[in-house]
């Protein structure tokens, strides 16, 4: 699963743009902006999540599942639970 913040992160560290990351994975653009719009675990048909995570492994980028570690190790960017909303309880 990824979800809609993973991936404006993915398509941030590779430098591409909606439209770049569309042609990469074989998708249209408005496929691309419904699942960035997602909330939370995007959503789209098993095709089109499919053809996102091959689009995705062929540009470099490795997908770690929730407490999951790197199989090919090396360095990251990993997500940790996000601080407390300002003036939330926490």
């Amino acid at each position: 699963m990824i979800t809609a913040g993973q991936l404006r992160a993915a398509r941030a560290l590779l430098a591409l743009d909606q439209r770049g990351l569309a042609a990469l994975c074989g998708l249209s653009v408005p496929t691309i902006q419904r699942m960035e719009a997602s909330a939370g675990v995007i959503r789209g048909n098993v095709d089109s999540l499919m053809k996102l995570v091959a689009g995705l492994d062929s540009a470099g980028l490795e997908l770690i599942g929730e407490g999951a570690a790197s199989e090919r190790g090396g360095r990251g960017v990993p997500l940790r639970e996000p601080p407390p909303a300002p003036g939330g309880e926490g």
